[in-house]
């Protein structure tokens, strides 16, 4: 039986080793009171990366282009994310300013801008403000506790953060996976306007992080359903860089499927509390059902 994961108080997705982020007020959404709109979450060391993402025939470019970084396989060392523009449905333009945004986070963290993975979520049909991100960039400075101000800045209509950490002994080493979520309204089953961003820092090979990131999504965020539309930006990351300093995990044995449960627990956690926190919602009402046949 597989053990189960421990909660890590205050969790969030920078409570994995080897995992930073901050973010800063650009302009992006209206001013007020504590907001964010630009973050970016870092990894000292080079991470395998999984995804799952919208499966609406409209996709923004951040979609595009990071679908194609996963896809590709290659080492990521972090994500840039923006809230209150989904830059979708602007023409090239929206490609064009993808990849520049990329190119300035990477710059800013002096890593490779193929080695980053991007996304938006916002207003639909309106141009990203480059100016202002252009700006704002070199603000962001990184904390190993600011998974918490990432949290806040991809936040939309949501009306509260999303975010956990749990962790499990694998062998002889304790393995964390955090995870942080957005979203309030436009969810629906096969993902909808929502993120996830999720960080481990256990070794993982590249075929069997896409499995356990694929089952998690189908039991957790593909239950959900707000209002029954879908959207253009969804998307759901997971980063492995394996600082736990554990042989990686491949399937098959214990300690793969302690972290896939691990991994599971976080999303249903953050699933759970997208329903919570959903658009006209004010209580979350579970229901368990024993014996049924």
């Amino acid at each position: 039986m597989t053990p189960p994961a421990e909660a890590v108080e205050s969790g969030t997705i920078t409570s994995p080793k080897g995992f930073s982020a901050g973010a800063t007020f650009a302009g992006l959404k209206t001013p007020g009171p504590g907001k964010l709109d630009l973050g970016l979450l870092f990894s000292e060391l080079p991470c395998t990366a999984a995804g799952v993402f919208s499966q609406n025939s409209v996709v923004s470019p951040s979609v595009t282009l990071s679908r194609q970084t996963v896809r590709e396989g290659g080492a990521v060392r972090g994500i840039v994310v923006n809230s209150g523009c989904a830059n979708c449905s602007v023409g090239e333009q929206g490609l064009t300013d993808a990849r520049e945004v990329a190119a300035l986070a990477a710059s800013h963290l002096e890593v490779k801008p193929e080695e980053m993975l991007i996304c938006s979520t916002g207003v639909i049909g309106v141009e990203l403000p480059m100016g202002i991100i252009r700006e704002h960039m070199p603000a962001i400075r990184l904390r190993d506790d600011g998974g918490h101000d990432l949290a806040r800045a991809i936040v939309t209509t949501d009306t509260r953060t999303k975010e956990r950490a749990v962790q499990v002994r694998i062998g002889r080493r304790v393995v964390t996976v955090g995870g942080i979520a957005k979203g309030a309204g436009m969810i629906h089953p096969n993902m909808a306007t929502m993120l996830c961003f999720m960080a481990t820092d256990a070794a993982v090979e590249r075929g069997f992080l896409q499995k356990v990131l694929y089952d998690a999504a189908r039991v957790s965020f593909n239950q959900v359903d707000v209002d029954g539309d879908q959207s253009t930006n969804d998307t759901m990351l997971l980063l492995a860089n394996g600082a736990a300093g554990n042989e990686p995990l491949a399937g098959g044995d214990a300690g793969s499927e302690a972290f896939a449960a691990a991994v599971t627990d976080v999303a249903q956690y953050l699933a759970k509390e997208i329903a919570r926190d959903g658009e006209g919602a004010n209580c979350l009402i579970e229901v368990r059902v024993d014996g049924a046949k």
